[in-house]
Formats: structure tokens, C-alpha cells, sequence
């Protein structure tokens, strides 16, 4: 038969999926599928994703670029504008004649138009319809084993007594119980995986097709999927090349890869096995083809907004060491986002947290946060032990600061930008003069660092020209707690700043010091204002946190327990439940009725 000039591509992903499998040293999974590309391919043992959450992830995945360059596609969920600078590995490789289609998920966090970067995108996708001679870039996304396997799948062949439970959870049924049940999803996934790849050898296209393996972000039990840690950010990928593309190879079929890579490295990745020419805009290096390049050696990834519930962490990765930086160190990492309380696991976990029972490393979870975090993931895998102030990893963490540091700077991160404010975006945060993140971030860091020390740098941020610099002078002000008392009158003032999200960071820092009835009728009036959903979601969370004297703004939340937007939905009935008394960890707060009549493209 006559073989294509160019490879086909057949990408496979599993969603919400840490590496499993006997190729990754889990004997529990049966993953016939994924072990043999193992044999045949070659496995990066140190793969990340940039966000430890689909629609985030995704948008680095089609684009090549770091959702946190182009807000609010960091926040889970949003739309933002995918400006015209930026490319897309799909549309790209289209325009050179591959036949590109994906089945089924976008999710790309934008206002990314699916029909004009695919020829095909939807249920029914399949590189059998392309024309008679085309190369074909086919992906396709199983949700077999998506986080919403937890709340129904049935346990199959793992018994909970088998399954290991991470130090950083209480070790409960309920809890054994979701781990055991995910390898279920995994074995159906893995047989969707088999059944693909025999469509591929049934129609002797295998020689003439990569196969690429990945996960769009890590999971899915507590701790994995939205934290940035390694069950959160590691991703299984392998990559097999038949041998007549042996040469866009530099390792060899079977080798395993200890150095680190990052999702950010795919779509340039694909462009260069398809002979692609790779636009400047990408962000990462191409791992295969004729200009591959070493791997990197560290993978950069972060959270924002997760649902309902807003944190701010950043983190880089090398082959060994995890270092992180949490930009919203007064918040818990247990802040209840009602999806994922919809998995027993988390509801338990929470019960054990209010009985008083948890451990140490357990209990962590509902705590405020450290700045700074640094493990040793060879030592301890869990990453459970934070070894930021160890004198001998000094040198170490200053090295990997200093890249994370840099890494935000070229990127532009658009994260310490308060989401719904003018100047977020591509384009936006890059007009000069408007986001100078250099200046902001060395505001930030003293902010996360709580000393009362700073409080007179914060006071004066309050009174700067620039929104996101006022707005860091009140997060800084509100991270100090108590000792922002002397800040009364700066406060004063900014609860009648021109930034909406200025003057809720100044109000819930008000509230804790000077006076809590006037803090709250400023968070109502926002409520009840003419303001964009994620300012009003804000300053639901503001309320949230200022505990029973919220209550003077009953009226203005009611309002929103039946809104249309998901996210002040739960924020909302949520918020009433704690003000009532009437929450308890099983208090089923998520429609998923009402999720499935409001698709994700209309959710902020």
C-alpha cells in the first residue's frame, strides 16, 4: 500500500487521570492498552500538566500557551477572548492539509470558535471521514474516567481493603471506597483505548500513525484534581512512533524519560511531527521532530479560581523537588467547592475534620495555608512534609523561586489581576503602563509573608493609581489579619474605591479590625449592585469568610440560590446553610440538573 508522506496522529486522552497502570508501578490497574504503548513508545515519567483542572488546561493544551497569559482563561471556568495573536496546533496543522478532528471535548476556556479549528469536532469525530489521501490528526476524550466517576461508577475489581490511602487523608471507607471505584473508570477507559487502536491496525494505518497518550490534568480523589501537587499536576504520557518516524525520535521505543516536561511542550510538539512551522507565540519546545529539543528539566503550573471558591497558588516542578508559592495563604485549602462535595470522599473527610480525628497531615487541609511550600517528592511521594525552611534545600527552593519568578514575568501572568476587572487578557494586561507586574509581584510576595512590618507599604499601595496595586495593598492588609488595625482610615477610603474587587478585599479586611456592619453593607450593596458575576461571586466569598456577621446580608444572598450562573448558585446556598446552622458535609448544595441546562460556554 502507499504510505503517507506525513504521519498520522491519533492522540488519546483520559480525563481527570494521574498515571496508572503497571507501566507507572500500580499493579491494582488493568491497563493492557496503555502498557503496551509503554513497551512500544516512549513514557515520561515526570509529566505536568499547567493546571491541575480541565477547562485551564485545556486552553494551554490547544494553544501552546499558558492559560495565565491570556485572562480569565486561568479561572475555572471562564471565556475568555482568545486574542488574534495566538494560534492553535488544530488549525494550524488544518491549514497545511491535516485532516484534524476531536472527539469530543473543547472546553477551552475562550471564545475559541471549535468549527474554525476543526474539521470535525463533536460524538460522531473520526479520522475514517477525511478525504482520500490526507494525513489525519485525530484526538479522542473518553470520560470514563472523569471526577463524575465518583458519584455513581460501581466497584468492580479492586477491593477498598486493597487500595494505598495518601498520608494527607484520613484513611476511611468512604474514602477507600472512591479510590477503589476509579479503577473501574480506568479499565473502561483502557478498553475504549484497545478498541481505537484496533480501528486503526484493522485499517493498516499503524506504521503509518504516532500514537500519543496523555490526561488533560491529574485525579481525581481528594487533594488530586484542582491542588498543585503531583496527584493534582502529573500526567501519564507516552509517546510511540512506528519505525519508518524512528528518526523524529530522540530516544528509543521502550525508553522511559526521568527529566521533566509540561503540557506546554504538546502543541508545538505536534506541530513538529506534522511538519508544522511553529508560531513564536507558543511557550514551549517540541519534544519530537526534526527541531525537538531537551526537555526543559521543570514543568510551571497554578490555580485559581476553582468553581465557586477563588485561591491563587503557583508552583514549578523539576524531576525531584516541588516547590509552591500560595498567593492566598489566608485561605484554607478546604474551602467547600459543591462539585467535588458531591464525591463522599471529601463529605468524609470533612466529618472526620470537624469530629476532631484527623492527623497532623490530614487535618493541614483545612488550615490556613504557608507562603511557601517545597518537597522532596523521592522522600516523600505524599509531599506531606514541607521542608521550606531545611537549610540544606536553601539553595535548592532560592533556585526554584527564582524560575518561577521569571516564568511569571515572561508569561505576563495574568493571576493577580482580580478577575472581571478591565485590564485582564491578552491584549489587555499588555497595553503599557496597565499591569506592571514586576511592581505587583513584589507587592504580593511581602503581602503572603504577613508581617506587620509591611503594613505601611500596604497603606500606601491603597492609594496608587493602579487597580491591581490597590488591590494587593488590601489583600496585604487582609492577609495581616489583627495587625492591619492602625490601616482604619486607609481602609475607610477604599470601601468607597472605584474598583469594585478593591473595595471587598477592603471590606472583609475592615470587618476583621474596625467595623463589621459597615464591611458587610458594602459586600450587600455590591450583591445587590449592577456588577459583573465574578464581582458578585467575590464578594460572596468575602461574606463567607466574615462568618456569622454576615447575616445583615441575608436578603441580598437569598437572591441568588436559584441564579442562573452555577457558581453564585452554590456560593450562595452555601453561605445561607452556614448562616442557618443547617450545613452539614452531606448537604447535597450542587444542581447537576441545572448544570446540564446551562452547558459551560455560559459560565463566567
Amino acid at each position: 500500500m502507499t504510505h503517507a508522506p506525513r504521519p498520522n496522529i491519533l492522540w488519546l486522552m483520559s480525563e481527570d487521570c494521574s498515571p496508572h497502570g503497571e507501566a507507572y508501578g500500580d499493579p491494582l490497574a488493568r491497563t493492557p492498552t496503555i502498557n503496551r504503548l509503554a513497551r512500544e513508545g516512549v513514557l515520561f515519567e515526570q509529566a505536568f500538566c499547567t493546571s491541575p483542572v480541565c477547562a485551564p488546561s485545556r486552553f494551554s493544551l490547544i494553544s501552546g500557551v499558558h492559560a495565565a497569559s491570556c485572562g480569565p482563561a486561568h479561572q475555572m471556568r471562564a471565556l475568555a477572548h482568545f486574542p488574534d495573536g495566538l494560534d492553535t496546533y488544530a488549525g494550524l496543522m488544518r491549514e497545511a492539509g491535516y485532516h484534524c478532528t476531536n472527539n469530543a471535548k473543547t472546553d477551552y476556556n475562550s471564545d475559541l470558535d471549535k468549527n474554525a479549528i476543526w474539521d470535525d469536532s463533536g460524538p460522531s469525530a473520526h479520522w475514517r471521514h477525511r478525504p482520500e489521501g490526507a494525513p489525519f490528526l485525530a484526538v479522542f476524550n473518553p470520560n470514563d474516567t472523569h471526577e463524575s466517576a465518583l458519584f455513581a461508577e460501581e466497584i468492580s475489581y479492586v477491593s477498598p481493603d486493597e487500595v494505598r490511602v495518601p498520608a494527607y487523608l484520613p484513611d476511611t471507607p468512604e474514602i477507600r471506597a472512591d479510590i477503589a471505584r476509579y479503577y473501574t473508570a480506568i479499565e473502561k477507559v483502557d478498553t475504549v483505548f484497545a478498541h481505537l487502536l484496533a480501528e486503526v491496525e484493522q485499517a493498516g494505518l499503524l506504521e503509518d500513525t504516532i500514537l500519543l497518550y496523555s490526561s488533560d490534568h491529574g485525579g481525581v480523589g481528594p487533594r488530586s484534581k484542582r491542588f498543585c501537587y503531583d496527584d493534582g499536576l502529573r500526567v501519564p504520557l507516552i509517546v510511540r512512533l512506528p519505525q519508518r518516524y524512528a528518526h523524529l525520535s530522540p530516544w528509543h521505543a521502550g525508553e522511559r524519560v526521568g527529566t521533566a516536561v509540561s503540557h506546554i511542550d504538546i502543541a508545538p510538539t505536534l506541530l513538529a511531527l506534522g511538519g508544522v512551522p511553529i508560531p513564536g507565540t507558543m511557550q514551549g519546545r517540541p519534544l519530537f521532530g526534526p527541531q525537538a529539543a531537551a526537555p526543559g528539566g521543570v514543568a510551571f503550573g497554578g490555580r485559581n479560581r476553582m468553581g465557586e471558591r477563588y485561591d491563587f497558588v503557583r508552583t514549578v516542578r523539576d524531576s525531584r523537588y516541588r516547590y509552591i508559592r500560595n498567593y492566598s495563604p489566608h485561605r484554607p485549602h478546604g474551602q467547600h467547592v459543591a462539585y467535588m462535595w458531591l464525591a463522599q470522599g471529601y463529605q468524609a473527610w470533612e466529618t472526620a475534620h470537624r469530629a476532631g480525628t484527623l492527623s497532623e497531615a490530614s487535618e493541614r487541609f483545612w488550615q490556613e495555608k504557608p507562603a511557601e511550600e517545597f518537597y522532596d517528592t523521592v522522600t516523600d511521594p505524599d509531599e506531606v512534609h514541607n521542608l521550606i525552611g531545611a537549610p540544606e534545600h536553601a539553595e535548592r527552593i532560592e533556585h526554584l523561586s527564582s524560575l518561577l519568578d521569571r516564568h511569571m514575568l515572561d508569561i505576563n501572568d495574568n493571576g493577580f489581576i482580580p478577575e472581571g476587572s478591565p485590564i485582564e487578557g491578552y491584549d489587555n494586561s499588555r497595553v503599557p503602563g496597565a499591569y506592571p507586574l514586576h511592581e505587583v509581584m513584589e507587592l504580593a510576595g511581602r503581602a503572603i509573608q504577613r508581617a506587620p512590618g509591611s503594613l505601611g507599604l500596604f497603606i500606601d499601595a491603597l492609594g496608587h493609581d493602579n487597580e491591581v496595586l490597590r488591590y494587593w495593598g488590601a489583600q496585604g492588609l487582609l492577609m495581616l489579619g489583627p495587625d492591619s488595625a492602625p490601616a482604619g482610615h486607609a481602609l475607610d477610603t477604599a470601601l468607597r474605591d472605584a474598583s469594585p474587587q478593591v473595595r471587598i478585599a477592603a471590606a472583609e479586611a475592615h470587618a476583621k479590625t474596625r467595623n463589621p456592619e459597615e464591611a458587610v453593607g458594602v459586600l450587600a450593596g455590591i450583591l445587590a449592585g449592577d456588577h459583573a458575576r465574578p464581582v458578585k461571586l467575590q464578594a460572596l466569598n468575602a461574606l463567607t469568610f466574615l462568618g456569622a456577621a454576615a447575616a445583615d446580608a441575608t436578603e441580598e444572598i437569598a437572591e441568588f440560590t436559584e441564579a442562573a450562573d452555577p457558581n453564585l448558585r452554590s456560593a450562595s446556598r452555601y453561605l445561607l446553610l452556614r448562616l442557618r446552622d443547617e450545613y452539614t458535609p452531606g448537604t447535597t448544595i450542587f444542581d447537576l440538573t441545572h448544570m446540564t441546562a446551562h452547558p459551560p460556554a455560559s459560565v463566567f
